[in-house]
C-alpha cells in the first residue's frame, strides 16, 4: 500500500478517542499522519489538554514517558518500542542521588531529554527553549546542569554570573558537528543564514546566526526570505524542503545529522498501533511518576 493510502487508513481507523503525536524529527510521512507535531514537551502539554483516551507517540521513549507523566489517566503507546534516546540514559539516577547527598545546597537542573527515573531525582526540568530563562531565575549561583554538556555550556555563556557544573552527557547526533563542518556549509551557501540547535558543540555554534530549539529554528526558517542552513537533525530540513519548495533550505551535514531512533517509526507500524496490535503501552511506577511530575511542575513554575 502506498504512503497516501496508508495515511488515509490510519486517519479513518484511529477514531476520536485516539490522538497521534509526532516529533519534528520523524519522517515526513509520519508527520503527515499525525494530529499534532512539534517539540517533545509541547507535544506532552498539547496531549494533556485533549479529551483523548489513547495517545500514540511517534518519537522516542522519554517523550512517551513525559506524556504519561502529564496525563496519567490516558493510555500512552510508544509507536516504535525500540526507539530510545542515548542521551536520556547517560546519567544514572544513583549518580545524581549521591551528588545531592554531598551537595544539598546545589540544585539539579535536568534537560527534558531524560528518562522519568532521572527526572524523579532532580529539582527542575528545562527544555532547550526555556533553559536560560529558568536557570537565570534560580537563586543559587552554583547549579548542576545535566545531561547535555553542550546545552549547559550554551546556558553558561548566556549567564556568566552563574557557576554551572557540567557532566559528561551529550546528544550523539548534534555533538558530531565541528567548526569545519559549519565553515564548509557557509562557504557552499555564502548567502544563507545558519540556524543551529544548542545541543551542538560551542566550536560549531560560534558561527551560527540563530541558536535555538527545534521550534525556534523552524519559526526562523519560515519567517525569513533568506536562504537558511538548518543545523539540527535532518528530519527538520527534509520536511521543510518538501513542504516549502519555493524557499531555499539546506542541510548541515545531512549524512551525519540523522537520529536512527527517530526513523524507527513506520506507517505500517503506526497502523498496527491504531488497530490496537502494535507499539508498547507506557507504564510507570506511580512514585517515580509523581516525583518526576514535581520536577516538571517546577519548570512550569519558573515559566518553562
Amino acid at each position: 500500500m502506498d504512503k497516501i493510502k496508508l495515511i488515509e487508513q490510519i486517519k479513518q481507523l484511529k477514531g476520536e478517542d485516539t490522538l497521534i503525536l509526532a516529533h519534528t524529527y520523524q519522517p515526513p510521512e509520519i508527520i503527515d499522519a499525525a494530529d499534532i507535531t512539534g517539540d517533545s514537551f509541547a507535544l506532552s502539554v498539547a496531549a494533556s489538554k485533549t479529551q483523548a483516551k489513547r495517545v500514540i507517540m511517534c518519537g522516542v521513549r522519554f517523550m512517551a514517558e513525559t506524556v504519561k507523566i502529564l496525563s496519567p489517566e490516558k493510555q500512552v503507546i510508544l509507536a516504535a518500542p525500540q526507539a530510545t534516546c542515548p542521551m536520556a540514559d547517560q546519567i544514572s539516577p544513583e549518580r545524581v542521588r549521591k551528588f545531592k547527598e554531598e551537595n544539598p545546597d546545589i540544585p539539579v537542573v535536568v534537560y527534558i531529554n531524560t528518562n522519568s527515573a532521572l527526572k524523579a531525582e532532580c529539582d527542575v526540568c528545562v527544555t532547550s527553549s526555556s533553559a536560560v530563562k529558568i536557570v537565570s531565575q534560580l537563586p543559587q549561583k552554583d547549579i548542576l546542569f545535566i545531561p547535555d554538556q553542550n546545552l549547559g555550556a550554551w546556558v553558561q555563556k548566556k549567564l556568566p554570573d552563574k557557576n554551572i557544573i557540567l557532566w559528561d552527557g551529550f546528544c550523539p547526533i548534534h555533538s558530531k558537528m565541528t567548526a569545519s563542518d559549519v565553515l564548509s556549509a557557509k562557504a557552499e551557501h555564502p548567502k544563507a543564514k545558519l540556524a543551529m540547535h544548542p545541543e551542538c558543540p560551542a566550536e560549531a555554534l560560534q558561527y551560527a546566526d540563530v541558536i535555538g530549539s527545534t521550534k525556534a529554528i523552524i519559526d526562523f526558517a519560515l519567517s525569513t526570505d533568506e536562504p537558511v542552513i538548518l543545523g539540527t537533525e535532518r528530519g527538520v530540513a527534509d520536511y521543510l524542503i518538501e513542504k516549502y519548495p519555493e524557499k531555499q533550505f539546506y542541510h548541515l551535514c545531512p549524512d551525519r545529522l540523522i537520529c536512527p531512533d527517530m526513523k524507527m517509526t513506520t506507517l505500517d507500524g503506526l497502523l498496527e498501533c491504531v488497530k490496537g496490535n502494535g507499539g508498547e503501552e507506557i507504564v510507570l511506577d506511580p512514585q517515580t511518576s509523581e516525583k518526576a511530575a514535581v520536577c516538571i511542575d517546577n519548570m512550569l513554575k519558573y515559566g518553562g
